[in-house]
């Protein structure tokens, strides 16, 4: 399903993601994993983060704003999208990470959602 615009391509952060973060991935779990790894490194839990597409998957409107908590790394036997663990309306659960957006993250944690968004958008899977 796409949910967002599909980006021009851009062939430095084509480049980058290709050296950094799938690098000697070959099946679907390793680049799951290598994504993972590049955005839990990345990421400085808490954060706030604002819902800029809505997702059938989840409850979160347009324009709302949750705490991003973690990320979700259990249970994932055939992993499809990175999830990230929210606190929202007094309860915690999981949401696409490609539906959320920083607010006031520091540029490497900035970028490294904007890489998932790109990915995401670009329509690529794992």
């Amino acid at each position: 399903m796409n949910y967002m615009v599909k980006p021009k391509l851009d062939k430095f952060r084509e480049a980058r993601i290709a050296i950094e973060i799938v690098v000697d991935c070959y099946n679907e779990v390793e680049c799951f994993g290598g994504w993972f790894c590049y955005l839990e490194e990345k990421l400085e839990f808490p954060f706030r983060a604002r819902c800029v597409t809505r997702r059938e998957v989840s409850p979160l409107k347009k324009g709302e704003e949750v705490e991003v908590i973690g990320m979700l790394d259990e249970g994932w036997d055939n992993p499809s999208e990175i999830l990230v663990r929210i606190k929202w309306q007094g309860r915690k659960l999981s949401v696409p990470l490609a539906q959320l957006e920083g607010i006031g993250v520091n540029g490497l944690a900035a970028e490294a959602i904007a890489d998932w968004h790109y990915w995401s958008a670009q329509g690529y899977c794992f």
